[in-house]
């Protein structure tokens, strides 16, 4: 077995896990909008999804290591192809003709890019000045993406999607600083670039988990655009990586992107609004409506003149 297709399974494997933390932050968002920080840390469901968020990371190191970052970011995307028959799943409905065709178009769009990505297995790591360099413009560009303003949730998306590339980006550095054996194990570079890849990797999960404040699709498809751009700009840029197959490369892979991107576009779109869980009180449910929502089921009170009479009041 090749080493890119040892990236290449890895990945898929990773983004299933993915999709899963993915649906399961934004059920434990809908259910609590309001919850700050702290109060996440002391839900178990929440913890359960940093676990899959954990395992899923571990996988992409390991893939890190075997394929190039053109080849492993890109398969990122199938995080939300496997998340949308998964919250279907959990929403006790059926896939739509739009999420499928989605889901087509998002693979279709892979496929092109890998076959101009399959370059070989990395072996160029980001210096120190270039991963300081690096970690200190995301930190700027976070920064303007969660400023407060409209939108919040897409923009929110957008950060922890640059979060989540960039420290795969420096993943990768330390992978194979660490492995090439041409150097010490606990080398400042090595040392160093982890400790800013935790940094990047936990503000993207806190990214995210705001972010699906506002529902799964819509911030599920900025964080997969956003992703796979930022770290094929570093991989491009800082690590030597090339498209294979010349201009007629270059095209394929941009036609790839493009329909990957619209992909993802129709699974943003044609993905419904949040549902209560089944598992979920029903008393809570029903407090949970806004007064004068169109959903609120009429609720049976008692007639003040006559108790023993039942009459319908909304709420």
């Amino acid at each position: 077995m090749s080493a890119v297709l040892v990236a290449v399974v890895l990945s898929l494997v990773s983004a299933v896990a993915y999709a899963a933390a993915a649906v399961a932050q934004e059920r434990l968002a809908s259910r609590s909008p309001g919850s700050g920080t702290l109060r996440l840390l002391a839900r178990g469901a929440w913890w359960w999804s940093v676990g899959l968020n954990a395992g899923a990371a571990l996988l992409h190191v390991v893939a890190l290591k075997y394929g190039p970052l053109t080849v492993v970011q890109p398969l990122g995307a199938l995080t939300l192809v496997a998340a949308v028959p998964m919250g279907a799943r959990l929403a006790g409905r059926r896939v739509s003709t739009v999420e499928w065709r989605g889901t087509a178009l998002t693979l279709l769009g892979l496929a092109a890019i890998l076959v101009t990505a399959s370059g070989p297995a990395p072996d160029d790591v980001l210096s120190v000045p270039e991963a300081l360099t690096v970690a200190g413009a995301t930190a700027a560009l976070i920064g303007v993406l969660s400023r407060p303003g409209a939108r919040p949730g897409l923009r929110h998306a957008s950060a922890s999607g640059v979060a989540s590339g960039v420290a795969s980006a420096l993943t990768q550095t330390v992978t194979v600083a660490a492995t090439d054996r041409s150097g010490p194990l606990l080398s400042v570079q090595v040392v160093g670039v982890a400790l800013l890849v935790a940094a990047f990797a936990a503000g993207g999960l806190l990214l995210s988990q705001t972010a699906y404040r506002g529902g799964l699709g819509g911030p599920l498809a900025m964080v997969t655009l956003a992703n796979p751009l930022a770290a094929a700009v570093i991989g491009l840029a800082l690590l030597g990586e090339r498209l294979q197959g010349g201009p007629a490369g270059v095209l394929l892979a941009l036609a790839g992107a493009g329909l990957a991107s619209w992909g993802v576009v129709l699974l943003s779109r044609a993905a419904p609004a949040a549902v209560p869980a089944d598992d979920d009180h029903p008393v809570a449910a029903v407090l949970a409506l806004e007064p004068g929502s169109a959903t609120a089921e009429p609720a049976l009170v008692p007639r003040p003149h006559d108790p023993g009479h039942l009459t319908t009041a909304t709420r």
